[in-house]
């Protein structure tokens, strides 16, 4: 049962977490083109795209820790530090998510390639990359965990 968990838990978070990541991480060029053309509806499209994915797999990606949490169970490390340190990881990247790049890029959105300023962007892409650095360090944590029996 562990290893088809663990095995649902990486699935996971490769096909929920990989494409918000991608995608918030396109967002903020796309959204300055956008700026610097404001007429092109493709433009204008493709930030709708972009933020309709990661808005869709955001919820998607909620089955990560759920899986993480039943396959830590069945390995029995949910006191482990490292893995204590992941969930908390994990719970700051949603919340950087929910609370830092969702609403910038609705607001961007939004606000079309009029209303929508170079200083928006910017500050969307430091939480982009602050949503990245975290789930990358989470990344490494799952890879090289403290204790780990591979060997690693």
């Amino acid at each position: 049962m562990t290893k088809f968990l663990l095995a649902v838990h990486v699935l996971a978070a490769i096909v929920a977490i990989g494409p918000v990541t991608v995608a918030a991480s396109m967002f903020p060029p796309a959204a300055r083109r956008a700026i610097e053309a404001p007429d092109d509806v493709r433009a204008a499209e493709t930030l709708q795209l972009l933020h309709r994915i990661c808005r869709v797999y955001a919820v998607v990606g909620v089955v990560v820790p759920v899986f993480g949490f039943a396959t830590a169970s069945t390995m029995h490390v949910l006191g482990s530090a490292w893995l204590i340190t992941s969930i908390a990881l994990t719970a700051l990247a949603a919340l950087v998510l929910a609370a830092l790049v969702l609403p910038r890029q609705s607001a961007l959105v939004e606000a079309g390639a009029g209303g929508a300023t170079r200083q928006m962007t910017a500050r969307l892409a430091m939480f982009t990359g602050v949503f990245n650095l975290l789930w990358a360090a989470v990344t490494v944590l799952m890879i090289v965990r403290p204790g780990s029996t591979t060997g690693a």
